[in-house]
């Protein structure tokens, strides 16, 4: 896909983040650019800096994001690019002692269910809403592509570590999904790829100590340092532009593999 004014796209998660370095390096190839966020201080920010249009919504909700949908194709026309980046982490463990007063107990249920809910159909009621809109439109030359969309699991869907779990559930359900929605969607010319990263510096380690930064640093074999949510948008534009680039899960994660903790 050629990237030009001629080109909507679409990208959850936009306010910050991987979404927000992404929806910049698309709008900086002419890209119509519509954010989906919840967060409404950041997400009219980052769209006034790119010439961008944010809707909230979200994205377990099928009718806020219709809602959404409405607004940016009303504003920029059916998007034939969209990147998943919404989601959120959670560390708990399967069972666990209370160390304050010895109890076992199991996993909260609600919180399990919660990150299942963002992460994994969220992503899917996005692909679905999007698709059946990327659907209607004219094929573009020369292979007949009409879309492209971008899923972000991660490197735990692989290898995901001590707490994870519903984290690596939902991480897991989305690189799994990547290639039978391609296949569904390939006679329609709409292409899916979803990326694993790494160690990336996103809001999820804005809590995380100097130290305990260097160690995780540290862990990644080259380049040794957390990547940079440019890195991850520059991948998500190369994936636009290659229209051989459909069906597969790629791990960006300078040869990380995770530990056990």
């Amino acid at each position: 896909m050629q990237l030009d004014k001629t080109i909507a796209a679409v990208v959850t998660g936009g306010a910050s983040g991987l979404g927000a370095a992404t929806a910049r390096a698309l709008a900086a190839k002419g890209v119509k650019v519509g954010l989906i966020d919840l967060n409404d201080q950041l997400g009219p920010k980052v769209a006034a800096e790119i010439g961008g249009t944010y809707a909230k919504a979200d994205v377990t909700s099928e009718t806020s994001v219709a809602a959404a949908l409405a607004t940016l194709r009303a504003a920029h026309g059916q998007e034939r690019i969209l990147a998943n980046c919404a989601g959120i982490a959670l560390a708990q463990r399967t069972a666990r002692r209370v160390k304050e007063t010895g109890a076992i107990v199991p996993h909260d249920i609600a919180a399990f269910r919660k990150v299942i809910e963002v992460n994994l159909i969220g992503t899917f009621i996005m692909i679905a809403s999007s698709a059946t809109g990327m659907m209607s439109l004219d094929p573009l030359a020369p292979d007949g592509e009409r879309g492209v969309i971008i899923c972000t699991a991660s490197v735990a869907a692989e290898d995901g570590q001590i707490g994870q779990v519903a984290y690596a559930a939902s991480k897991g359900g989305v690189a799994s999904m990547t290639l039978p929605v391609a296949r569904d969607l390939s006679r329609d010319g709409i292409r899916v790829v979803s990326i694993l990263p790494g160690l990336f510096l996103t809001p999820m380690f804005d809590t995380v100590t100097p130290e305990a930064r260097k160690s995780l640093e540290a862990a990644v074999p080259f380049p040794p340092r957390l990547g940079h949510p440019s890195e991850y948008a520059q991948l998500a534009v190369q994936i636009c532009e290659n229209v051989m680039l459909n069906g597969a899960t790629l791990r960006l994660d300078g040869a990380i593999r995770l530990a056990p903790r």
